[in-house]
């Protein structure tokens, strides 16, 4: 049986190099929706706390 890292590891530079491309992208795109999350995040917690004002001053 192959060792695992012989069928996960590029034969050549250019397959590595074409995965680093890959993964880079990747994580950017992950890095850019981490940081949409968060900020709809503290747009929930505002309307949450402008909410519970508002009942505060109902009740």
């Amino acid at each position: 049986m192959p060792d695992h890292r012989e069928l996960t590891m590029p034969k050549n530079r250019e397959g590595m190099a074409a995965t680093v491309v890959s993964l880079t992208a990747e994580a950017t795109e992950l890095e850019t929706r981490v940081d949409e999350l968060r900020q709809e995040l503290v747009d929930v917690d505002k309307r949450m706390e402008a909410i519970s004002d508002a009942l505060h001053r109902l009740g």
